[in-house]
């Protein structure tokens, strides 16, 4: 049978962002079960989605975005769902025609709280705002959070020392940006002071720091940074006993299993609506009466005034407490 809705959402980056948005696919599809949902995206963001009992097909970005357009008229969509809103998906909606709805990124807002300190944005999580560009189809928020479904069920011996194969901590010390990020001797003091073992977890553009920390630390320490891949990544993630992160996708990915999560910020806030979503336990680090933060609506390579104390000033017992 044909379905009667094909829905098309669209979404290219990045690994949190993607997770932020699994709410939308699941309330879509378990609400409009006639519904076919398709998602575009980048083909290096596709192991965040390719599990998903959700999608029904997904659609891969190619270097040629002609011929990607091609393909996705030929799907004949019914709506667009566009939860990125950039030139290219407004480009890619201008190409199918049809009827749209597209999330509202605020930027007016966040320059507001950035450049101003100005704080008009709504006391509203980033996800029951990608949730208001599908309520004219009469699909709400089902509020069961996030999701994230793996390959499969990896083991822990394949992938940690014995020593970490019970109670840990995963601490994440990555992040996009060198301003979301704890200086390494930060996180070494968050290391000596954590009670469990504790998993660095990371990319490969990690690896180095991971390297540094674990020298520091000794053997209740496991530099996992770069040598797994990210599906492992979420398995260690979910066995976890807490999870220490950054704003960053991991940070995402552990809401979606429902860990406890200590998220540390630098340059941004939680209040551009991003913070752990609905978690049975969350404690938000932060330098919360510092002038000069938000800096950024994302992030800097390095503190544009030198001094960093976003992180330098952070106690490192309030986050490995």
């Amino acid at each position: 049978m044909t379905p009667k809705l094909k829905i098309l959402i669209l979404r290219f980056s990045s690994i949190g962002d993607i997770v932020l948005t699994t709410p939308v696919i699941r309330c879509l599809k378990q609400q409009l079960p006639e519904a076919e949902i398709h998602y575009f995206t980048k083909k290096q963001f596709q192991t965040v989605l390719q599990s998903n009992p959700y999608v029904d097909r997904l659609h891969l970005l190619a270097d040629d975005m002609r011929s990607c357009i091609q393909e996705l008229k030929r799907e004949k969509f019914d709506y667009v769902i566009d939860l990125h809103h950039n030139i290219r998906t407004k480009k890619i909606k201008y190409q199918l025609g049809v009827k749209s709805s597209s999330f509202n990124k605020l930027n007016i807002e966040k320059w507001l709280l950035v450049y101003l300190k100005i704080n008009a944005l709504p006391d509203k999580h980033i996800v029951d705002r990608y949730l208001q560009t599908v309520e004219f189809l009469g699909v709400k928020n089902d509020g069961k959070g996030l999701d994230y479904f793996l390959e499969k069920e990896h083991q822990l011996a394949d992938l940690l020392p014995l020593t970490h194969q019970q109670q840990y901590i995963g601490l994440v010390i990555g992040a996009q940006h060198a301003t979301k990020r704890l200086p390494t001797y930060k996180l070494i003091d968050v290391c000596r002071l954590s009670t469990l073992p504790v998993v660095l977890l990371g990319g490969k553009e990690d690896a180095a720091r991971g390297e540094e920390i674990s020298a520091a630390y000794g053997d209740k320490l496991y530099n996992a940074c770069g040598k797994l891949t990210l599906d492992q990544s979420a398995f260690v993630v979910k066995m976890a006993s807490r999870i220490i992160t950054h704003d960053t996708g991991l940070m995402h990915i552990a809401a979606a299993f429902n860990k406890p999560i200590t998220s540390v910020w630098g340059n941004t806030v939680p209040e551009f609506g991003m913070y752990p979503y609905r978690v049975s336990e969350s404690k938000i680090v932060e330098h919360k009466n510092l002038w000069c933060r938000p800096c950024s609506k994302i992030g800097y390579k390095k503190c544009p005034l030198g001094h960093f104390k976003c992180m330098n000033e952070l106690d490192p017992e309030a986050i490995a407490g």
